[in-house]
This record gives structure tokens, sequence and C-alpha cells, in this order.
């Protein structure tokens, strides 16, 4: 039986997060789950951030960027405004 292999993509996305206001077409970078694709992810949330598109809660940068490069990527969320993260699995 093959091992389950997760691939996350950063999306920017409305304040409540909700679906419809993630867009595939314009957030269509896929992360593996190497340490040189979570080095990118964060590189991207930084980007964002820098642009002025998305909020980092005050004091969060550290447990954004452990959460991405050490631990479930998917954790940051709680501390992203205007951007998530979500994991896709596959075989």
């Amino acid at each position: 039986m093959a091992t389950e292999k997760k691939v996350y993509v950063f999306f920017n996305c409305d304040e409540e997060k909700a679906e419809k206001s993630m867009n595939i077409f314009y957030n269509k970078t896929i992360y593996n789950d190497t340490k040189k694709a979570r080095k990118e992810l964060l590189a991207k949330v930084e980007e964002e951030v820098a642009a002025g598109r998305v909020n980092i809660a005050e004091g969060k940068d550290a447990s954004v960027n452990k959460a991405i490069l050490e631990g479930d990527p998917t954790k940051a969320d709680k501390y992203l405004q205007y951007a998530t993260i979500k994991a896709f699995s596959f075989i």
C-alpha cells in the first residue's frame, strides 16, 4: 500500500477564508513536503506580507515560520489574514 503524501497550496483569500475566494488559477503553485519546497512556501508568505496583501498576527512571525518549516504548514493559517495554506493528499 502506498504512503499518503501531502502537498501544500498557498491561497490569497478574503478575511473569512471562504473557499469561493480562493482561486487555483491565481494561486497555482503546489509545494511538496520537502525542506526546499517549505522554504519556497515561506518565501511566498513573506513576499505577500511585504507586498501588503497578507498580514501576520502581531508577534506571530516565529510561529508561522516554525509551522511552515518544521511542522504542519496549515497550522500557520490561524495567524494569517487574507491568506490560507491548504494541504492536499496524493498517492
